[in-house]
């Protein structure tokens, strides 16, 4: 990366800390992925339990090949295989340590703006889990929640339907047809516009495009 976009990402990023501090969440900023991994790995006691919603960020910041690397204990959903394993597996996701994930869009103002199918990734953003880090590719930025949401019509969910063979409109078409079919992926819509809980959430913001 440039010097000249480094430093507009950073000015543009303490903009946005700034607006997260007002909102009761805490924000961080790092110029690479690799310094943030860093920066997360060094605040979580070892022996917590972690887990983590559907994420492209998280997989492509090399932050899961870092806790898999660790000495934490992991709470992989992917590992649960029977309807009873689920069930146990989202009671002990629910009660984690930490809870990882992106944001599909995070304004200026510091609002996560979020759509989501099962909304399971949602349902622990809002209660359960200790601690949530959400990173954020600075791609990911926007000006208001209205343009968030556009965002991720257009371009968030024609992506991941097509990462994850939704067979939905914004899979054959490429663009959302707002629908209601069997896999649709806009069923649930969060703004976190504030946190009651001190120090819970943690958005941390890197100088990288990651993610859809």
């Amino acid at each position: 990366m440039d010097d000249t976009k480094r430093a507009a990402h950073r000015a543009t990023a303490q903009t946005v800390i700034k607006n997260l501090k007002r909102r009761n969440m805490e924000g961080y900023y790092c110029d690479t992925a690799a310094e943030a991994v860093e920066l997360v790995c060094g605040m979580i006691p070892a022996g917590d339990s972690i887990t983590w919603g559907g994420s492209v960020t998280f997989t492509e910041s090399g932050m899961k090949a870092a806790l898999e690397a660790g000495d934490w204990r992991l709470l992989d959903r992917t590992k649960a295989a029977t309807p009873e394993e689920k069930r146990e597996m989202w009671r002990d996701r629910s009660s984690a340590d930490w809870f990882f994930m992106s944001t599909n869009a995070l304004t200026i103002g510091g609002e996560l703006v979020n759509i989501d199918g099962n909304g399971d990734r949602l349902a622990l953003l809002v209660h359960g889990p200790a601690h949530v880090v959400v990173l954020v590719g600075m791609n990911k930025l926007v000006a208001d929640v209205d343009s968030g949401i556009k965002r991720i019509r257009t371009t968030t969910c024609p992506l991941n339907a097509s990462r994850l063979h939704t067979a939905t409109p914004c899979e054959t078409n490429g663009i959302c047809g707002r629908c209601h079919a069997e896999r649709c992926m806009c069923c649930e819509t969060v703004i976190t516009r504030h946190s009651r809980h001190d120090g819970r959430i943690k958005v941390v913001l890197i100088g990288e495009d990651l993610g859809y």
